[in-house]
C-alpha cells in the first residue's frame, strides 16, 4: 500500500529552541484520516510544516505527494486581510488552474452564511477558519494537512465542518492529517493516530489496533509482570493500570478485571507516562 507520508529519521532543530522534532520515522498509508495529538510544544506543528514543505529538515527525510497536491492550513490561518472572501476564492482558483473546485469551496463559505463581499480582516476567528478550509478543500488535494483547524469554531459549526471534511475526503480518497486537542472529536472522525511528545513519536497506527493492544485492568495490588505497564494508580488495596497485555489477563480467577480503554484514557495515560516504551504498529512503522 502506498504511503501519503513517509519519514525516516526526520528532525528539525531551531537555533534557540533546540530540537522541536527528533528521530521521527513513520509512514501513513494513503486515504487515511489521521489524528496528530500531543501537548503544546510537542512537535505537531513542526511535523506538519515539514510535511507541507514549509520547513526544511535539519536531519532525515520526508516524502509526500508533489507540492501542488498538498493543501496546508496552518494554525494562524494566514489569509490576506485586505481581500474579500470572493477575491480570496478567486485567488485560490488562479493559483490552482485545472484542479480548482469552485463548487466545493463555495459550499463551505455558503454553509456559514458568509457574505462573499466581506473583507477577511472583518471576519471573526471562526469565520476565517471557514474561509481557510474552503481554500484547502477547493484545491482538491491528495494530502490535506490541518493544524488545529477548528479550535476557534463554535461546537455546532465544528460538527458541520467536520462532516464536510470527512465527506469530501471519503469521496475523493484524500489523506487527512489533523492536529487537535479535542480528543472526543478525533475518536469519532479519525482511523489513524500519531501521539507526539517531547519531539518524538510515542504511539502510532490504526486507532482500533492501538486500542486492542492495551487493556485497562483493576484488582488487588499485585505483580503485573510479564505485562508492559504504562501507568498504575493505587487506592487502598485496589490497583488500576493501563497495560499492554503479554498474555491472558482478567480471567476472574485472580481477582483482576480487564476492559478496553477509550481513546481518551489511552492518550492521557501515555502523556502521564513519558517513560513508557513507544509503540508503532506495523501499518505505520518503517524499516530501519
Amino acid at each position: 500500500m502506498t504511503a501519503a507520508i513517509e519519514a525516516h529519521g526526520l528532525g528539525r532543530r531551531f537555533s534557540r529552541g533546540g530540537w522541536a522534532l527528533r528521530d521521527c520515522s513513520l509512514r501513513l498509508p494513503t486515504g487515511r484520516i489521521c489524528a496528530l495529538v500531543g501537548p503544546n510544544g510537542a512537535g505537531k506543528s513542526t511535523l506538519l510544516s515539514l510535511a507541507a514543505g514549509v520547513l526544511r529538515p535539519t536531519e532525515g527525510t520526508v516524502r509526500t505527494p508533489a507540492r501542488e497536491e498538498i493543501a496546508y492550513v496552518a494554525q494562524g490561518k494566514p489569509l490576506y486581510p485586505q481581500l474579500t472572501i470572493a477575491e480570496t476564492l478567486r485567488m485560490g482558483a488562479d493559483l490552482n488552474p485545472g484542479r480548482w473546485d469552485a463548487v466545493a469551496a463555495g459550499a463551505v463559505v455558503e454553509a456559514g452564511g458568509l457574505d462573499p463581499s466581506r473583507r477577511v480582516r472583518a471576519l471573526s476567528g471562526g469565520q476565517r477558519s471557514r474561509v481557510a478550509l474552503a481554500l484547502a478543500l477547493g484545491k482538491r488535494p491528495a494530502l490535506l494537512l490541518l493544524d488545529e483547524p477548528l479550535s476557534d469554531v463554535d461546537p455546532l459549526a465544528r460538527r458541520e465542518l467536520m462532516g464536510t471534511l470527512l465527506a469530501t475526503a471519503g469521496e475523493h480518497g484524500t489523506t487527512v492529517v489533523m492536529s487537535s486537542h479535542i480528543l472526543s472529536e478525533l475518536e469519532d472522525a479519525c482511523d489513524h493516530l500519531f501521539l507526539i511528545d517531547g519531539g518524538r513519536i510515542r504511539l502510532g497506527g490504526p486507532v482500533d489496533e492501538l486500542l486492542e493492544a492495551h487493556a485497562l485492568v483493576s484488582g488487588p495490588v499485585g505483580d503485573l509482570s510479564p505485562h508492559t505497564v504504562v501507568t498504575t494508580r493505587t487506592v487502598g488495596r485496589q490497583l488500576t493500570a493501563l497495560i499492554r497485555p503479554q498474555g491472558p489477563v482478567g480471567t476472574g480467577t485472580d481477582g483482576w478485571q480487564a476492559i478496553a480503554p477509550t481513546l481518551e484514557e489511552l492518550l492521557l495515560a501515555h502523556l502521564r507516562a513519558p517513560e513508557a516504551p513507544p509503540l508503532l504498529t506495523p501499518a505505520v512503522e518503517v524499516a530501519a
